[in-house]
């Protein structure tokens, strides 16, 4: 077993379950911890098989309840030094559960191979992941939100990605007739931002496609783009290149199924 379920995407808050037979982790806890842990309920996974919370950086959507359930259910954070030195008061009393990992490292937690690769993204050291189980080199799971932007480097990483959670962050002409402010508008367009839903057509047109079997469009922002735009868009291109890949999209408020990565 291989799987996957977004908990919740967005700017509101951000958290993805990944989980083995043996393992399963939470990449971020941005929203609360009863949600969380509800959720982990309701898709019949025991509190106790949870064996660590990573961290991508230091915004608050994406660790509110970091601390909170490493306290609770007694299990380590992974989390690069930069950011644990701007976070580290919001995550709370963690004591010796805070294991450091390096940005552009592998490291293995249970029986998953874990790949933290450094992303554009404006904080004190974004970083992304790649999840494989242990002896398994068929399945791949990327995770590429909060991007910022298409390097050369997340493209090579996330190639052989068998299931894909990519951000679509923005319609660009939604974000530059929205109510943001022009600064405001600057930065999320830059590249230390956000991914528009083109730009993440342009990165999945950079990946070789005959491995690719899921592709869920997450982190999508509630003012600036449209669920409907982003999996059109998206689909448009699939579609062009005669690709079966199964495409979804993440929402804020509710969980996707568990899917077979």
């Amino acid at each position: 077993m291989f799987q996957t379920s977004i908990i919740a995407s967005g700017s509101k808050g951000n958290c993805v379950l990944v989980q083995t037979d043996d393992t399963a982790l939470l990449i971020d806890a941005g929203i609360s911890m009863r949600r969380i842990l509800d959720t982990m309920a309701t898709l019949e996974i025991p509190e106790n098989r949870l064996a660590a919370v990573l961290v991508s950086h230091e915004h608050s959507d994406h660790i509110r309840s970091v601390g909170a359930i490493a306290r609770k259910l007694k299990i380590p954070i992974y989390i690069n030094r930069p950011t644990l030195s701007l976070c580290g008061d919001k995550l709370g009393n963690i004591g010796g559960l805070v294991n450091i990992f390096n940005t552009g490292s592998s490291f293995q937690i249970g029986d998953i191979e874990v790949e933290a690769f450094a992303a554009s993204h404006d904080s004190a050291e974004c970083c992304n992941f790649t999840f494989a189980p242990q002896r398994d080199n068929s399945r791949k799971l990327g995770i590429a939100t909060d991007l910022g932007y298409p390097t050369q480097l997340s493209i090579m990483k996330l190639s052989g990605s068998s299931t894909l959670i990519l951000e679509s962050n923005h319609d660009e002409v939604m974000l530059m007739n929205g109510p943001y402010d022009w600064h405001l508008k600057q930065r999320i367009k830059s590249s230390q931002g956000h991914l528009s839903n083109i730009q993440a057509v342009g990165l999945v047109s950079s990946l070789p496609h005959h491995g690719l079997k899921n592709l869920i469009l997450a982190h999508l922002s509630e003012t600036n783009n449209d669920p409907i735009l982003a999996e059109r868009t998206m689909r448009e291109y699939l579609s062009s290149i005669r690709s079966d890949a199964m495409l979804m999209v993440a929402s804020q408020d509710t969980h996707t199924p568990l899917i077979d990565i």
